[in-house]
């Protein structure tokens, strides 16, 4: 029996693509006294010596730096209240709400749900203005100790593994309990990858604009056109080529 496939999921990354800034150096890095270069150094270190993945590099970092004082998951939510994002944003999502369908897309059931799936700190995302637009946010996370304390990395999502949260999308398995690989014919798939969208920056989101082109979906590379040296637009072009026909605008 098929499944009512009348959902449009739109996707996005999150640093430098619904935001011109990294997560970390707006909330985090001030509210503890980080030094950005020197933390970013020591991550960079970390890959280039010891053959770290990026993310687990700075989750350790970030951990190694904080020592004793390290939050709570409650404090870093806190510090989501300060993210700031493209001009236009969170104000865009409200929009999405009372103009994106007409009375012909109601009629016939259909709903747009939006979806983030990020490298960064998920707990930072749940506690912006981005929260109450999202069904949902996936993310690096870290479990706590007995005092609540951060103390190790819970989930680590790097730009490879973020395709697995697409197919969690397109499968309706948003419960991490849920086994993302178990077999589902695609006729009850809740959103068909053809109902969906996928929007990120640049290089480290070809994975999933592969997958995307590759399972009809659509992909869109997305730059900072207030940049004056044109770092966004030169790091988005390896991402967009006539083989993945991907489109390119401009964020903000």
């Amino acid at each position: 029996m098929s499944t009512p496939q009348n959902t449009i999921a739109i996707v996005y990354d999150y640093d430098q693509t619904l935001s011109p800034s990294y997560m970390q150096d707006e909330t985090v890095f001030p509210a503890f006294g980080i030094n950005p270069e020197s933390f970013w150094r020591r991550c960079s270190e970390l890959v280039r010596d010891n053959g770290y993945d990026n993310e687990l590099a700075y989750m350790k970092v970030l951990l190694d730096t904080l020592g004793m004082d390290r939050p709570t998951n409650a404090d870093l939510k806190s510090l989501g209240q300060k993210l700031n994002f493209y001009k236009g944003i969170p104000e865009m999502f409200e929009e999405f709400r009372t103009g994106l369908l007409n009375e012909d897309h109601l009629a016939h059931g259909i709903t747009v749900e939006h979806y983030v799936i990020s490298s960064g700190l998920k707990v930072l995302i749940d506690g912006s203005r981005l929260q109450p637009y999202v069904r949902a946010v996936f993310g690096c996370e870290f479990d706590v100790d007995e005092q609540d304390r951060i103390t190790f990395p819970k989930r680590v999502i790097s730009h490879t593994q973020k395709t697995q949260y697409l197919f969690r999308i397109n499968k309706g398995l948003l419960d991490m309990s849920q086994d993302v690989n178990d077999h589902m014919d695609a006729e009850i798939r809740p959103i068909p990858f053809p109902n969906m969208i996928y929007l990120g920056d640049g290089p480290t989101d070809v994975p999933c604009f592969t997958v995307m082109k590759k399972n009809g979906g659509e992909a869109i590379a997305v730059y900072n056109p207030d940049d004056p040296k044109r770092v966004g637009f030169k790091k988005m072009l390896p991402a967009f080529d006539p083989c993945r026909s991907s489109q390119t605008h401009r964020a903000g």
